[in-house]
């Protein structure tokens, strides 16, 4: 009972730092973004396109959320109007990023400058589920190479998200990824679910999320 009551504290004391996050957000009408998948799924070449799209009339700011090193910062430092590099490594959390976290990452964002945050989460599927960070939206990236199965593996945070990746859609006609099973099974968990197939490499697809993201910046 004690455990729980620990636990319950942990994540009572993340919400209400979220909620200032998330305040200091809307303060500045300022639409914030937490973007999780596996490992790999392709989160910055991700944020990359989606800068490269918006970037002619949205200032763009980036938390870079990773266990160790500053390689996905440095990838996009030369795109963004500002980047934070946030790293776990020998924190208890190291798995996701938390709101306390995020809070210290906006101490050093020029927030008032901004139209949009992309918080690049810890590569995870399981762990980011536990923690709000103050976002509007959770998007998650899947891989075709991944497979179609992961809703079944990891459902509450295909249960949780706003909108989802399906990246590399490119690499199709080569892997086994049954798109129509895969929206079936997210459907039976999230039937509000928004999906965009798209290709970082290629460009395909890009357009119609990108659209999307605007849309929700301006009924925000």
């Amino acid at each position: 009972m004690r455990k729980i009551e620990i636990v319950q504290g942990i994540l009572d004391a993340n919400e209400a730092t979220a909620a200032g996050n998330r305040a200091a957000f809307d303060e500045q009408d300022c639409l914030a973004v937490n973007v999780m998948s596996a490992p790999g799924a392709g989160k910055t070449s991700f944020i990359l396109r989606t800068i490269e799209s918006l970037s002619t009339d949205n200032r763009i700011g980036v938390i870079e959320g990773d266990v160790v090193s500053t390689v996905d910062a440095e990838k996009v430092h030369d795109v963004a109007h500002a980047v934070v590099q946030i790293n776990t490594n020998g924190m208890p959390e190291s798995c996701a990023l938390v709101a306390d976290m995020v809070h210290v990452a906006l101490q050093r964002m020029p927030l008032h400058e901004l139209d949009l945050v992309l918080i690049e989460n810890v590569g995870n599927l399981l762990c980011p589920t536990e923690f709000d960070l103050g976002e509007h939206l959770k998007v998650v990236i899947t891989s075709t190479p991944e497979g179609h199965d992961k809703p079944l593996k990891y459902p509450v945070i295909f249960a949780q998200a706003d909108a989802i990746i399906i990246n590399k859609s490119d690499l199709l006609p080569y892997v086994d990824f049954d798109i129509d099973e895969f929206t079936r099974m997210v459907r039976n968990l999230n039937a509000r679910v928004q999906f965009f197939p798209l290709s970082c490499k290629t460009g395909e697809g890009v357009a119609e999320w990108v659209t999307w993201l605007r849309g929700q910046h301006q009924r925000k």
